[in-house]
């Protein structure tokens, strides 16, 4: 199996790819998301890995629009702790550095340890894994990186510190995207992810989607409005809910809203991850 994930070898995504899919597949390395999904939608890539939600920082939003943008399923998902560590060529050490650089929300989580020293000056770049290799590739030993214990290993760097993050609270939701639907395993929990359109100039349009499932007993575990890119100051609905179509009641919930919505599609039913319960009890 082929997945493709944003960013270079050693990044936070492809680490995610190998926890959820398994440490056999074969990963191809996309400049941007929007290349993501291309490469699963024209066959490139049998499957995609992609970020939605931080712990921390909060939604990818371009995810959100990307995935309304393109017809592709959701089949899967996992989360991943975000642990950050000090890294520098083999031949330097922390006395050696002038500057540290890193994706500029890896460097804002990490802030903590810049307050505690302030002879470094934080450079951003466009990657964590990137700036692990920029390190290697370029034989910098006045500069570290800030990324990934996996990236800083497969290039080779020493590792000066570890666990350099702000918050041990740094978790990372990341989807698997797919041409086909999972299919369905009743033994499993599973969630869904739906968008939804509502129709235009109607009173308390949102009491009556959310008293969909309430009615129904369904758990909503996420619901976010975002602008509909195709109608200006128009809003969309991103529901995470827990279950599938393939129960009765979450069927009827789909009956329900396809009836006072203009617009709903089911962007995908998955099996649940257990993943971060796991890891906040390590």
């Amino acid at each position: 199996m082929n997945v493709a994930f944003q960013g270079v070898h050693g990044a936070y995504s492809e680490l995610a790819a190998r926890e959820i899919l398994g440490p056999r597949i074969s990963t191809t390395p996309c400049a941007t998301f929007e290349q993501v999904f291309t490469a699963v939608e024209k066959g490139k890539a049998d499957r995609g890995l992609i970020p939605i939600e931080n712990s921390l920082a909060g939604s990818i939003h371009q995810n959100y629009d990307l995935l309304l943008a393109h017809r592709l399923h959701i089949v899967g998902e996992t989360y991943l702790r975000i642990e950050h560590v000090l890294a520098c060529h083999p031949r330097s050490n922390l006395r050696k550095l002038l500057a540290v650089r890193s994706h500029p929300q890896a460097l804002a989580q990490c802030s903590e340890f810049f307050r505690k020293h302030p002879s470094l000056l934080a450079e951003p770049y466009y990657d964590t894994a990137g700036a692990a290799e920029s390190i290697a590739r370029g034989d910098h030993r006045e500069i570290g990186a800030i990324a990934g214990e996996y990236a800083a290993r497969l290039y080779g760097l020493r590792i000066l510190k570890r666990n350099i993050e702000n918050s041990q609270h740094n978790f990372t939701r990341f989807l698997v995207i797919a041409r086909a639907p999972w299919h369905y395993r009743r033994t499993s929990p599973t969630r869904t992810s739906i968008v939804i359109t509502p129709a235009e100039n109607r009173p308390g349009i949102l009491f009556h989607i959310l008293g969909a499932f309430a009615l129904r007993g369904i758990d909503l575990l996420k619901i976010e409005s975002r602008p509909d890119p195709r109608s200006p100051f128009q809003y969309l609905f991103y529901v995470d809910l827990a279950g599938g179509p393939h129960e009765q009641r979450v069927a009827r919930a789909f009956d329900h809203l396809r009836e006072i919505v203009s617009e709903f599609r089911i962007l995908g039913t998955y099996p649940a991850s257990t993943a971060t319960l796991a890891a906040k009890d390590r």
